[in-house]
């Protein structure tokens, strides 16, 4: 059964900084891509940001660039982190993991085979 389990999520502070994980399990993500995404009350889910099976590629939204970074160990098994710095109040959400095979547009969530349950963030102004 695959899973993605993210973990990391709470409240924080305007300007804090928190580190988020999200563990693959299941079968092997050789060859997957995987993103975040967030999604606030009443808004829909938003592109957060998205790492190539290597590591070699990342992409990130426009309001997290220069702010947020994404990383994986593929080492045993795979495992992807998004440091966030800086944090905003507009930054609270409930964070995604996703995994999705191969190609496509990184940004647009349909396009993504699997999906975490989500981590709440809120960030205290």
């Amino acid at each position: 059964q695959v899973q993605l389990v993210e973990s990391g999520g709470g409240l924080v502070q305007a300007g804090g900084s928190l580190r988020l994980s999200c563990a693959a399990s299941g079968r092997s993500f050789s060859g997957y891509r995987m993103g975040w995404f967030r999604q606030a009350p009443g808004k829909e889910r938003e592109f957060v940001a998205a790492i190539s099976w290597s590591g070699a590629m990342t992409y990130y939204g426009d309001s997290v660039k220069g702010r947020f970074t994404i990383s994986r160990d593929n080492a045993k098994s795979t495992t992807v982190y998004l440091q966030m710095n800086s944090l905003k109040p507009e930054d609270t959400a409930v964070y995604y993991c996703a995994a999705k095979r191969g190609g496509g547009i990184v940004e647009a969530p349909h396009e993504y085979d699997y999906w975490g349950q989500g981590t709440q963030i809120t960030v205290s102004s």
